[in-house]
């Protein structure tokens, strides 16, 4: 057997904790290029395509982001309610600063597939700037959450961020952002099929135009937020009026699994609030989709909201966009040419 160094050996353990920490994004593409507007709204039209988040961004993904950059948590990317609040927690960090680890918590079961909260627009932009560097190992700085999707350099506030076209560190187009809200929009409501609604938008992003029920399954039209029966609140997870502090409200991504999107999204209604890239005025940054301690109104085409974008909240989360996968045909005329470029490398075929 070949005897390494000590160095090359750490090398390569390192290496090996980098990628068993590498974490996949299951998308959806959204096609349909040059779509209208939703004639009531306003919102929807998108003249390119693009993937989006399946689901929303999950505890255990962000788990491994702050494992790979928070050993020391310069921007604070961790909030301590994430292990606390029991509604919604689902990450526990041990040690000092320096070397903080993190893990997901059994919190009624796991909770690594629920999404992620207590998270503000600039943590859902550091980690869409891991991400589009290939997530990263390292401290805080530019080459893992400072730049790439966006440049924030050590930004905490603020709403004069816009999303990068070519990331600086790859020097290639960026792959992965916060949607922008016509980018979300199109994902939960748009449905361009013969059977869709009048003007091609639904008013839910369950495919109805009538409220959706609550109850967890693959019964279609239902969504995570808190139903009116005709006399009280119902919350999803426990089909009771009452609550409790130590409850968890959260569900698994899908978790309504007939309940998606015409592109095949799931929890744009419900579940938590989602940060869009729709910055408002000076001070605000949208949410859209309600969440589950909210009724059906907000989880409608027509109730966008917004929130401090250095604020993080037990109702909201995120998902990303991400460029469109190459198809099979331009796949196999690259592959003729013995190259391709994909997310900012050359690689040889």
């Amino acid at each position: 057997m070949k005897a390494f160094s000590p160095a090359i050996l750490a090398g390569l353990v390192l290496a090996a904790a980098a990628a068993q920490a590498a974490i996949s994004i299951e998308t959806v593409a959204v096609g349909d290029i040059g779509n209208g507007n939703d004639p009531t709204t306003g919102y929807g039209s998108v003249g390119h395509s693009y993937n989006i988040g399946k689901y929303e961004v999950t505890i255990g993904q962000y788990t491994a982001f702050l494992n790979a950059v928070a050993a020391t948590d310069t921007y604070s990317l961790y909030n301590t309610s994430m292990g606390t609040n029991m509604n919604v927690a689902g990450i526990s960090r041990s040690g000092s600063s320096g070397s903080y680890t993190y893990a997901v918590m059994d919190n009624a079961g796991s909770s690594a597939n629920r999404p992620i909260t207590y998270v503000s627009w600039f943590d859902a932009a550091r980690f869409s700037n891991w991400m589009a560097n290939g997530q990263p190992t390292g401290e805080q700085g530019n080459a893992t959450t400072e730049n790439g999707a966006y440049t924030l350099n050590g930004a905490m506030s603020g709403v004069s961020f816009t999303k990068n076209t070519i990331n600086p560190n790859t020097s290639a187009t960026t792959t992965y952002w916060i949607p922008s809200e016509n980018e979300w929009y199109k994902a939960a409501y748009y449905d361009p099929s013969p059977s869709g609604p009048s003007g091609d938008y639904w008013l839910y992003p369950t495919r109805s135009d009538s409220a959706p029920g609550n109850t967890i399954g693959a019964e279609a039209n239902q969504a995570n937020y808190t139903f009116y029966n005709g006399s009280s609140y119902i919350y999803s997870v426990t089909q009771s009026s009452s609550y409790s502090s130590s409850q968890n409200y959260l569900t698994d991504g899908g978790a309504f699994s007939g309940s998606g999107s015409f592109y095949g999204t799931f929890d744009q209604g419900g579940n938590v609030w989602e940060w869009n890239d729709r910055a408002i005025a000076d001070f605000y940054r949208g949410i859209r989709g309600g969440a589950w301690d909210v009724n059906e109104f907000t989880l409608d085409s027509g109730f966008n909201n917004a929130d401090d974008p250095s604020n993080g909240q037990a109702y909201i989360g995120f998902r990303v966009a991400s460029v469109p996968e190459p198809s099979a045909a331009m796949l196999a005329l690259l592959s003729g040419a013995g190259w391709f470029v994909w997310k900012g490398r050359k690689v040889t075929l």
